[in-house]
């Protein structure tokens, strides 16, 4: 494909929820159409948390550059905001290669801060109103967004304890709505969902929780203890982290963690579902085959 100038505004983005298979899409696309590869997970963002995130192996990358992995330190919080400046930065990057960027993740705000290159509110943290949030329960947490900011409550993962304390915190801090929809959009888009049934996805992710319980995923969590993180902190990644850290306290039992485990990833991803549908951008596929049709069309 003959590199053209306007190229350099133009970016795919392959989406969908865990265990639907995107990474392995976005490694094959990249080949295809000479791309690299940007994540969009929120976790895979931190370093040493690579098997309970899904992080995608070297071997799976196939010799394709991927970007923002192990770009943090899980001792310390990664925000939306940096995750946003390290995308662009990484999209300048590829460009300047004249190879085309792939957008590739589960995490919804991290695309869009992207995507529609929203503009997040500077606001620093306040750690003694984050503990008196920290205390109250997520659905009141969530109860106090729908009072304070109506519109910004109906944007949001009502279920990430995280992202409902920085809304409220911003709200009460600015005295004011967030700007959801104050957006500054740098690029031309083409948005490729995968998309699987119901009963297909669950199998997916019963055996993908399988192969990373095999692969030493509670060997990891420990290492994380280990390495200086509270077991709080730990919690907090959610998931996967999050139960076998409560089986590790001898919260819960090893049987009793998967099976819960299990039915959070699949109440995750129908979550990740809900938030994607409501933008009709996304070109649901059904195959391999109509993905490499849109971009031929994208790029014409």
């Amino acid at each position: 494909m003959a590199w053209k100038e306007k190229y350099n505004k133009k970016l795919i983005v392959i989406l969908g929820p865990n265990a639907s298979g995107k990474s392995a899409l976005a490694v094959n696309l990249a080949k295809e159409f000479n791309g690299e590869v940007i994540s969009a997970d929120s976790r895979q963002v931190y370093k040493g948390m690579d098997i309970g995130t899904g992080k995608i192996t070297r071997k799976e990358m196939q010799g394709i550059s991927h970007h923002l992995l192990d770009v943090a330190s899980p001792k310390r919080r990664f925000t939306v905001t940096q995750y946003q400046k390290k995308a662009n930065n990484a999209i300048k990057k590829i460009y300047k290669k004249r190879k085309i960027p792939i957008l590739c993740g589960g995490t919804g705000f991290y695309i869009q801060s992207v995507v529609d290159g929203i503009i997040i509110p500077k606001v620093k943290p306040d750690w003694k109103f984050r503990n008196l949030l920290e205390k109250k329960p997520t659905e009141q947490l969530f109860q106090m967004l729908q009072y304070l900011d109506s519109k910004r409550a109906e944007n949001i993962d009502k279920y990430n304890r995280r992202r409902l304390i920085r809304a409220i915190e911003i709200v009460v801090k600015t005295k004011k709505s967030i700007p959801v929809l104050k957006k500054q959009k740098k690029f031309d888009v083409l948005i490729l969902g995968v998309k699987r049934d119901k009963l297909e996805l669950e199998k997916r992710i019963k055996e993908r929780l399988e192969k990373q319980l095999k692969q030493g995923m509670v060997k990891e969590v420990k290492r994380l203890k280990k390495s200086g993180l509270s077991w709080k902190r730990i919690e907090e990644f959610g998931l996967e982290y999050k139960f076998i850290a409560y089986h590790l306290q001898n919260k819960m039992e090893y049987n009793e963690m998967v099976k819960r485990l299990q039915k959070a990833i699949e109440n995750y991803a129908k979550r990740q579902m809900t938030w994607f549908k409501r933008d009709k951008r996304i070109y649901w596929l059904k195959d391999k085959k109509t993905a490499k049709m849109l971009i031929k069309k994208f790029y014409k």
